[in-house]
């Protein structure tokens, strides 16, 4: 008879290795009366059970990269981060990966930890066929609108990938200025793994940026809020003003609740593409 702790080991091994106990061993332990072989059992059940609803939800999280995939065409993922936020860039990223990653906890950046998405951020760029970020700074969202500003970051990160994809996936948007075939996906980040991976792409670097922002502005708090229009923050700029990396239109009001109006410059261009 196998020592408890020999059975954890073997039922620990077959799901690393996602295998089903075998029916004669599966019958040994059912006939096993120790109550801990019966809890390592039941574990090893649920666990079983997790995996395989991960490995369809991933199954059909890259359906539609697979169908275009099977058709010989590259499918890039597109997605931004910083369209809300009272300050700092709008970053877009654009993602080709590879068709055996394998990335279970993939998700909308926004529902995912800071620790997750910093992770799957080094294992999307590690992996990946391609990637590429695009910025628009602030001066460009104020003459071009967050829309446009948007738009022209997701193209900026296409241009930037060094393989040429010929599908794109974004997420509610379209590039008019892009050629190719491209699909306009709300909700995409949820629905599609590699628009989920540009998500966490954008997110990351923005979240970085607005960290090196927060150094050069230390009052407003941005390495915290990342420049969205939290309670503090709206505080510190009706105590402060605005500083360069704030958006006017977006700021405008909370200045006039204050009698804060001082124009401030904008900084220039920024871009980035690896």
């Amino acid at each position: 008879m196998k020592t408890i702790k020999d059975i954890q080991q073997y039922l620990k091994e077959l799901l690393s290795r996602n295998q089903e106990i075998p029916l004669d061993m599966l019958e040994l332990l059912k006939a096993d009366h120790r109550p801990a072989v019966k809890k390592l059992l039941l574990r090893y059940m649920k666990n079983r059970e997790k995996n395989y609803l991960l490995q369809k939800r991933w199954h059909d999280f890259r359906a539609l990269e697979k169908r275009y995939r099977q058709q010989g065409l590259l499918v890039a993922g597109v997605d931004e981060a910083g369209r809300g936020p009272l300050a700092g860039p709008v970053v877009a990223a654009a993602v080709i990966l590879p068709e055996d990653c394998y990335y279970p906890v993939l998700d909308d950046s926004k529902k995912l930890t800071e620790s997750k998405r910093n992770q799957l951020y080094e294992q999307i760029k590690q992996d990946a066929i391609a990637w590429a970020v695009g910025i628009s700074d602030v001066a460009e969202i104020e003459q071009l609108n967050i829309l446009n500003a948007t738009k022209l970051a997701m193209l900026r990160a296409v241009k930037g990938l060094k393989v040429e994809p010929k599908v794109l996936l974004i997420d509610a948007l379209t590039l008019a200025d892009w050629p190719g075939h491209q699909e306009r996906i709300i909700d995409g980040d949820a629905l599609h793994a590699c628009i989920a991976a540009a998500s966490v792409i954008a997110k990351v670097t923005r979240d970085q940026m607005m960290a090196e922002i927060g150094k050069l502005f230390p009052e407003y708090g941005f390495e915290q809020h990342k420049g969205y229009g939290t309670a503090a923050h709206i505080a510190a700029l009706k105590k402060y003003g605005p500083c360069p990396q704030h958006r006017w239109s977006f700021v405008r009001k909370f200045l006039l609740e204050s009698e804060r109006i001082e124009a401030r410059p904008l900084v220039g261009n920024t871009d980035k593409s690896y």
